[in-house]
């Protein structure tokens, strides 16, 4: 019945933006020189910040590489869902297939969003490649879905076993009330108890929230060593991480180790010298040292000026752009739907955060995980790695 609905949505969105459609050159003929890619992100509402950097790493891949892959131009058709809408975000996707005719749709910082197009991306074959959303199990959910960025519970499992083997016996819980959140929960709680950590209390939090007093008045009562942390990156990241040391926690003793969302590059002045400290896991750091990390900070600053921060945001969304250039030209322009999929099964590349794998199952990311503390070097707040767990291989 779902496939019967979402074909009648594609036929019907097709017929009637036709009706309207002015007299032209045929689609088919406009399109054959042409690759066109719907970007779904957030560049107003809740998720803005997040938008605004996922923006600036896929104009900085355009920029340092042109907009033509295999004799065709590279058309990137942008759409705002105004945040964790999966209404808007669906709507979004169905205009873009019927309408745009896109080869295939990317973006997607919310997880709301991205399972909202599961049904869409899998009743009308686009492959839909998340620069973003980081709720397990996404991908497996449909042939046509695949990921460049990371899962919750990928970096908070390693958390866990770090925390528990480092000196934090006990810990009280916070995460976002939404799928990275519970993710992140059961893989830390599920790595921690099992390397002896004892978690002592924990709590959900309001996805559109940045008041975190009652919760932290919480932790001050209970004791813990340590708090594990996750909200989004951006607003409530900062939020916290501020809360957390106007609360007293931090001079009670006790410890904020979190996953990298909260200690996000991009928010870490605004949070200021009460980051200094924070541990964290993460797929990535602006100051992980490699040849491909330098090129891009230095492409980025350039791009953007010395007091701009590359974050993984940035990352993120310029390996999206490089992987789906990439295939597009081994492909010499073929984009059908299930060539591209194939093309992106177990797909190897060296980024700025150290070799990635899409795995050829989940068409999920293997990549490494990097344990890192908030230090000030040459000035500047960052992530300095100090440990890593290498993926399963």
């Amino acid at each position: 019945m779902q496939s019967d609905r979402l074909s009648s949505l594609l036929s019907l969105g097709t017929a009637l933006l036709l009706v309207a459609a002015p007299l032209a050159l045929p689609r088919d003929a406009l399109a054959a020189d042409t690759i066109k890619i719907g970007v779904i992100n957030s560049t107003s509402g809740q998720f803005a910040d997040l938008g605004v950097k996922i923006n600036e790493g896929i104009q900085l891949y355009m920029k340092q590489h042109g907009d033509t892959v295999a004799g065709k131009r590279i058309e990137l058709i942008m759409r705002d869902d105004t945040g964790p809408n999966p209404d808007v975000t669906k709507r979004l996707a169905l205009e873009l297939i019927a309408r745009d005719k896109v080869d295939l749709l990317t973006g997607f910082v919310s997880t709301p969003g991205a399972i909202a197009t599961i049904p869409v991306a899998t009743e009308a074959r686009k492959p839909t490649i998340i620069m973003q959303a980081a709720t397990g199990g996404i991908t497996e959910r449909s042939p046509y879905m695949a990921r460049l960025s990371f899962t919750l519970g990928q970096v908070a499992g390693p958390m866990g076993e770090w925390a528990a083997k480092n000196g934090l016996p006990t810990v009280y819980t916070i995460v976002a009330d939404y799928g990275p959140g519970y993710d992140g929960e059961a893989a830390f709680i599920k790595a921690y108890t099992a390397n002896g950590g004892k978690v002592i209390g924990g709590v959900r939090t309001p996805l559109a929230s940045n008041d975190y007093a009652v919760y932290l008045q919480r932790v001050l009562n209970e004791k813990p060593s340590a708090v594990f942390a996750f909200v989004p990156a951006g607003r409530s990241g900062i939020a916290f991480a501020k809360a957390f040391n106007d609360m007293g926690l931090t001079k009670a003793g006790i410890k904020l180790i979190t996953t990298g969302d909260i200690v996000s590059e991009n928010g870490l002045e605004a949070i200021g010298d009460s980051a200094l400290g924070i541990i964290s896991a993460y797929h990535y750091s602006a100051s992980h040292d490699s040849p491909e990390n330098k090129a891009l900070q230095k492409a980025y600053t350039e791009a953007y000026g010395p007091k701009a921060r590359l974050d993984f945001l940035v990352m993120q969304a310029y390996d999206t752009m490089s992987v789906i250039c990439n295939v597009a030209e081994q492909l010499r322009g073929d984009m059908d739907p299930d060539k591209v999929m194939a093309a992106l099964a177990g797909y190897k590349f060296v980024s700025a955060r150290g070799p990635v794998v899409i795995n050829a199952q989940t068409r999920t990311v293997d990549q490494t995980v990097y344990i890192r503390r908030v230090e000030k070097r040459d000035g500047l707040l960052q992530n300095i790695e100090f440990d890593k767990i290498e993926p399963a291989r």
